[in-house]
């Protein structure tokens, strides 16, 4: 609710006062009230339980009853070897079980950090776990965000919200309230625990903490989330049952006949005993332990760590794999993909923030000095930025936006642009531009409509014809379209005004980022489907983006996306009947992600999830194997999953 409302009505809900902050003796009252802002595990069977319930399945029964039967016959090496052999595999799944409560630890250190908050009038740096609803709260560039808050003031706020939501760049902020059926996504006036500020500042009063919080709520679906059999277990166990009944009826009817016959009942009870000791196939579990721990000897072996043993025979039955977008199907690195300039458009190779990769045209690679447009664009977009690609071991990172980054980089690939800055004009969400001075020159980068503006020409006048169509099929495939202009000044100018980036300027070109699929992604969706696994995307990213993206995989008819509003209105029965035609899902949250994974179960699929973000964590539980990336996945995905790929 508190997206929908305005900010005098939120501060009077939370009895806050915005000037002052709360005093002493209310935060001491809310903090008895609410309980310390860090999210806890809700309670459980004790540990001796958990590791006993292990022993609660028709095989373990069998092998108990055979270990006890072959003691009472003195043959202790047997007795023990069955016991162990029962006793190793309790054990490995009585690991397993504490794997739900690691996901949550990582949660909980997702939100533990220190804040800046108004109490008794005076700003003050508190520990994290202190904050309670109604404190006055103040962010700045590069806070881990500790609770979910309302926004009071933005001044270029951008919050990387990509382990919540999936969102592919970080989110502008606001503070207007939004419509009540505004989805997660997109209610852009709160910030919620867990993310990063990426630049600018804020003013935010807090709403919720703990166990209240998106992630809490995250943390509630991660263990009341049912873990289902995997094919293997239930073939096992079905077979356990039969056999135990067979063993039971066997050993009966060698009792009643061979009394019948004129035996003494005692000595047919001890063969009774003997044949069902005989027919208890002891060695079974082991057996097929010491065959999976092969399989997961050669899973390591290709960089895929298998944290539960049947998850490698599970992979072998998959018939659906679903998969989260951001950081998983993609490089989660914004790319320049395109550019348009001088009636051209340009294709830009390579992916990520390595500078590595060539400017084509017509899928050829050309001569710079004959593109004199495209280098002018190109110089713009590098030097109007603030960003900085850092790499460390082959590794290349971002410190700053990166959408600024993407075009930084797009400029090394054809080499690098020195030109001092002298002032800026940072972006701002409501100018929607950035502008650099330089000598001699102003570079202005920002959205279509509001460079336009301010453009009195345009480098080539002929390609004015070109220009909204060029930007509307640009932004209709899902790119992230940045224009870029230019404006020569006198040297001596040293000072940026707002009037200096009015007018004047001349209009370079488009430039077209988005995150790119991964190469590697593209092939394995190709071999997924040859082998008729179908594979499924569920993202919390917008739907022009996931199709743009779904294309690129090749997924099957990406324009039949189901959005998340879509999703909400569909009965169970309606999506079951829809879901086998249907390979995107957009603006998903994770409770809608685990509703998709639990309607496949329902069609009798044999689910794999794969992810990295903390909203991808409830899924990869209840999916029959939950994969989560090694590199650039989250601890509380790592924590829920079954599988995790070294190399992503």
């Amino acid at each position: 609710m508190w997206h929908k409302v305005d900010i005098a009505e939120a501060a009077s809900l939370l009895r806050s006062d915005l000037h002052k902050g709360l005093t002493s003796k209310e935060v001491a009252k809310r903090q008895h009230e609410f309980g310390p802002n860090r999210i806890t595990a809700h309670p459980g069977d004790p540990i001796w339980k958990k590791f006993l319930l292990q022993f609660c399945n028709p095989m373990a029964y069998i092998l108990l009853i055979a270990s006890c039967v072959t003691l009472l016959f003195h043959e202790l090496v047997d007795a023990a070897v069955i016991f162990g052999v029962i006793f190793v595999n309790s054990f490995f799944g009585f690991l397993q079980e504490l794997k739900a409560e690691k996901a949550l630890q990582a949660l909980s250190q997702l939100v533990t950090s220190e804040a800046t908050v108004l109490r008794d009038g005076k700003r003050v740096r508190i520990p994290s776990q202190q904050l309670v609803p109604g404190d006055v709260l103040f962010l700045h560039s590069g806070d881990k965000i500790p609770a979910d808050v309302r926004l009071l003031q933005v001044h270029n706020l951008q919050v990387d919200e990509s382990l919540l939501t999936g969102e592919s760049v970080p989110v502008m902020k606001a503070t207007h309230p939004l419509a009540a059926s505004t989805l997660l996504a997109d209610r852009n006036n709160l910030c919620f625990a867990g993310t990063m500020v990426s630049t600018g500042q804020a003013e935010a009063l807090v709403w919720a903490t703990g166990n209240q919080t998106e992630m809490g709520r995250i943390a509630w679906l991660i263990t009341e989330t049912v873990e289902l059999a995997t094919p293997l277990t239930r073939k096992l166990a079905g077979f356990s049952k039969t056999l135990l009944w067979a063993i039971l009826v066997l050993a009966a009817l060698t009792f009643v006949v061979g009394v019948w016959h004129g035996e003494r009942a005692v000595d047919m009870f001890m063969a009774s005993v003997a044949l069902a000791v005989g027919a208890i196939p002891e060695g079974l579990p082991a057996a097929v332990t010491i065959v999976l721990a092969i399989g997961t000897s050669r899973m390591a072996k290709r960089r895929a760590i298998v944290r539960k043993l049947p998850a490698v025979e599970t992979l072998g039955s998959t018939t659906v794999i679903c998969s989260d977008k951001t950081g998983t199907l993609t490089e989660n690195q914004m790319t320049v993909v395109e550019l348009f300039t001088g009636q051209k458009r340009y294709e830009v190779t390579g992916t990520g923030y390595a500078p590595r990769g060539d400017i084509l045209l017509d899928g050829k690679k050309i001569a710079l000095e004959e593109h004199p447009h495209l280098v002018d664009c190109l110089k713009a977009a590098s030097l109007c930025n603030d960003s900085y690609v850092v790499e460390e071991n082959g590794t290349y990172s971002v410190q700053g936006d990166p959408t600024e980054a993407a075009m930084l980089v797009a400029g090394q690939k054809i080499g690098a642009f020195e030109q001092v800055k002298i002032d800026m004009i940072p972006f701002a969400s409501e100018t929607m531009f950035r502008a650099t001075l330089h000598e001699g020159v102003i570079y202005k980068v920002g959205a279509f409509e509001r460079i336009l503006e301010c453009c009195q020409d345009m480098v080539d006048e002929e390609g004015k014809v070109l220009l909204h169509a060029t930007q509307e099929d640009m932004a209709k495939r899902g790119l992230r379209v940045i224009a870029v202009a230019r404006r020569f000044v006198p040297e001596d100018h040293k000072k940026l005004a707002l009037e200096d980036v009015a007018t004047g300027f001349t209009f370079l070109g488009l430039v077209g980022m988005i995150d790119p699929a991964r190469p590697e992604a593209i092939r394995a969706v190709q071999i997924c489907q040859k082998a008729g696994i179908a594979v499924k995307m569920i993202t919390g990213d917008h739907h022009l983006t996931a199709c743009a993206i779904a294309k690129k995989l090749g997924l099957s008819d990406p324009e039949s996306a189901l959005t998340g509003r879509e999703l909400e209105v569909l009965s169970d029965w309606q999506l079951e009947e829809r879901i086998d035609a249907i390979s995107v899902f957009a603006r998903i949250t994770p409770e809608q992600k685990l509703r998709i994974v639990q309607t496949l179960h329902a069609r009798g699929h044999v689910v794999a999830m794969t992810g990295d973000g903390v909203n991808d964590a409830p899924a990869l539980k209840a999916a029959d194997i939950g994969i989560a990336m090694g590199i650039t996945g989250t601890d509380v995905a790592k924590g829920a999953a079954d599988i995790i790929l070294t190399d992503d």
